[in-house]
């Protein structure tokens, strides 16, 4: 079994709710196994700390899961058309990764929810596949072959899969965000089939 990385950040369970979906795409291909993980919320009060095991959901991430990968899928919230915080935090403490280049060369792509339809989801995506560039992986977007991407009035871009989550935070992804986030999984994980073919 070869594991792919699911990594993401959620406030509320609208990236949660895609990363879970990523993950049932990747593991739809025979051989591929999803790790989902999650990084800890960052707070402004220095004495304010995490505790070492999350509440509900996956477990923290660790460094061995960026070394043990065989891919990624990263998902933020869009914080003004940016990746938030706690995702930003967990990137910027990567050097060691990325001097040993243990993700140079794994194929990655990326996702996102936000609470309207231009709150910024595709410069999100964007700013999320800047870190994965400086790590040497190779980014794939969605194409528009995935017949929802050019029908959906919900979530959805070529840079990856979205949910729109309303002013009230809804979590429950629609029929096309659902299809788009599993069709993701599935071409990442048949993506790392393709590279690790002798």
């Amino acid at each position: 079994m070869q594991d792919i990385l699911v990594l993401y950040y959620s406030h509320r369970g609208s990236v949660r709710s895609l990363a879970e979906r990523i993950a049932c795409g990747i593991e739809s291909v025979p051989g591929m196994q999803a790790r989902l993980r999650t990084v800890p919320r960052v707070s402004t009060v220095c004495e304010v700390s995490e505790a070492a095991i999350p509440e509900s959901g996956a477990p923290y991430v660790e460094a061995r899961d960026i070394e043990e990968c065989a891919g990624l899928a990263l998902g933020s919230p869009v914080r003004f058309g940016n990746m938030a915080a706690p995702m930003k935090y967990f990137w910027d403490g990567t050097i060691a990764a990325w001097q040993n280049g243990s993700l140079a060369g794994k194929p990655a792509c990326v996702f996102t929810s936000s609470s309207s339809q231009h709150g910024g989801n595709e410069t999100t995506l964007i700013s999320m596949m800047l870190p994965l560039l400086h790590h040497g992986m190779l980014l794939m977007g969605l194409p528009f072959t995935e017949t929802d991407l050019s029908s959906t009035t919900s979530g959805g871009t070529p840079y990856g899969p979205s949910h729109i989550a309303g002013h009230d935070g809804n979590p429950r992804l629609s029929e096309t965000e659902s299809r788009l986030a599993f069709a993701q999984g599935k071409r990442l994980a048949i993506l790392v089939q393709k590279l690790s073919r002798p």
